[in-house]
């Protein structure tokens, strides 16, 4: 496909538009497959992996990489830090026009040679940025016929908003693949061409003359060869049990602070971001939470979908600026995945880690949504006696709505497939599986097992 059939990553990335689908020519996050449903594996033989996570998270992992004024420091959550700044450079942040000097340090990973050679790469990570300092990631591939992409800007990031405007990059490519806000993709993954191996380089930055240091704990990238699909395999039921995870609602924040994209159904990934944060007993502070305005309910939607916004993107919906909020709260970590089944799924509810996902669909592809949507955010919370199910789905007039059951046919085919038609019948992307986890940075013996399970460490 040529970047003009595109699907549009405004529309899927659910910063989500929760009304009904009016058949958009919207752009997605790769390129619209070519046409076929994907068949069940044969008997007694596995199905092909789809997706490849690599993370740096340890001491060992830090050292392994190349460091030009960075270091790697040891402890309960190893990290990477400024040793020594490397040089001094001017930034110009495009959304504020404003232009300072920095300092800053590199760290180059290693080569991953992916498992599964890639149509799309997402990066995320998790980092401490106080004031004054912020990171750059960046992404470089090697292609399947030997050759290189450039290195690709998949974030400059901020915890905050007051010293740069956490922003993704627009107009990256090479004539083979792009960057459509947060996701590398193959331009044309019909040719055959794909992503063979991966690294990363972050960048440090820091206010010259300060012993100020971002640091980052965890870096990683998810590589996926998602199956062209309209349908995906039916999974058998094998688990029920329900989280107690909070319930907002993301409507009844309809017009709040335009300049974060006016909340409601803008909202639906912070809003979930938000939900799964404070299971995992994540709290914001009153101090924290004073710019909200007192008569706002539940404010702290508020504060996630500020401090998830998307500069560039001019939305919440960036998938790893949201895992990247998330481990800004003490104890927890966050990465960007792509998982096989709901049977994934149920791995992960038996071993206490909720899930939030990616999935678009008509209105009368979901029996009791009430809406269609071509984006929108979701937290799994369980699975019922019937193998249902069980969401907290924020697009719901009020935080008592937010708890419902989906059936699970239907709710897993519009969060597994690549592709679907629009209310006009046009054909364009699903997200193929894409979900966030969110857990403790150290986790237990039986979340650390259930992770594994679904290639996160």
């Amino acid at each position: 496909m040529s970047r003009a059939e595109l699907p549009s990553r405004r529309t899927l990335l659910a910063a989500a538009v929760v009304a009904t689908v009016a058949g958009s020519a919207a752009k997605a996050s790769a390129a619209v497959p070519t046409a076929g449903a994907t068949r069940p594996p044969a008997p007694g033989r596995a199905a092909a992996r789809t997706v490849d996570n690599r993370a740096w998270t340890t001491y060992p992992d830090w050292r392994s990489g190349t460091a030009a004024g960075t270091r790697a420091v040891a402890g309960l959550r190893p990290g990477l830090v400024i040793a020594k700044a490397a040089g001094t450079t001017d930034y110009t942040d495009p959304h504020t026009g404003r232009t300072a000097a920095w300092e800053y340090a590199t760290w180059t990973s290693p080569v991953h040679r992916l498992a599964v050679p890639s149509t799309e790469a997402i990066a995320s990570w998790n980092a401490h940025t106080p004031e004054g300092t912020w990171i750059q990631v960046e992404l470089k591939g090697t292609y399947s016929d030997g050759t290189d992409t450039p290195w690709y800007v998949m974030g400059r990031w901020a915890a905050g908003d007051g010293d740069i405007r956490r922003t993704s990059v627009d107009d990256q490519e090479d004539g083979k693949s792009s960057v459509w806000t947060d996701t590398l993709a193959v331009d044309d993954a019909a040719s055959g061409l794909r992503v063979a191996s991966v690294r990363l380089r972050l960048t440090l930055y820091r206010r010259p003359g300060t012993r100020l240091t971002p640091t980052v704990w965890r870096l990683g990238v998810m590589g996926s060869d998602v199956p062209d699909r309209f349908t995906v395999p039916a999974s058998t039921p094998g688990l029920a049990k329900e989280l107690l995870v909070p319930r907002y609602s993301q409507e009844i924040h309809k017009g709040q602070y335009p300049e974060y994209d006016n909340g409601g159904e803008a909202w639906c990934s912070p809003t979930s971001s938000q939900m799964i944060i404070e299971y995992w007993g994540g709290r914001l502070t009153q101090e924290q939470l004073s710019w909200v305005d007192p008569a706002y309910a539940d404010p702290q939607i508020c504060h996630a979908a500020r401090h998830t916004y998307d500069y560039q993107y001019a939305g919440c919906g960036n998938w790893p600026f949201n895992a990247a909020y998330a481990a800004t709260f003490p104890g927890l970590q966050g990465v960007v995945t792509r998982l096989r089944s709901l049977t994934d799924l149920e791995t992960l509810i038996a071993a206490g880690v909720p899930a939030i996902t990616s999935q678009s669909f008509l209105k009368e592809e979901l029996t009791g949504a009430g809406y269609g949507t071509s984006g929108h955010l979701m937290t799994v919370i369980g699975f019922t006696a019937d193998g249902d199910v069980i969401a907290n789905d924020p697009a719901s007039d009020d935080n008592e709505a937010v708890r419902r059951i989906y059936k699970r046919r239907e709710w897993e085919n519009i969060w597994l497939r690549t592709k679907r038609h629009n209310a006009s019948g046009k054909v364009v992307s699903g997200t193929g599986g894409v979900c966030y986890l969110y857990f403790p940075a150290r986790p237990t013996s039986r979340q650390r097992k259930a992770l594994a399970a679904v290639g996160v460490r």
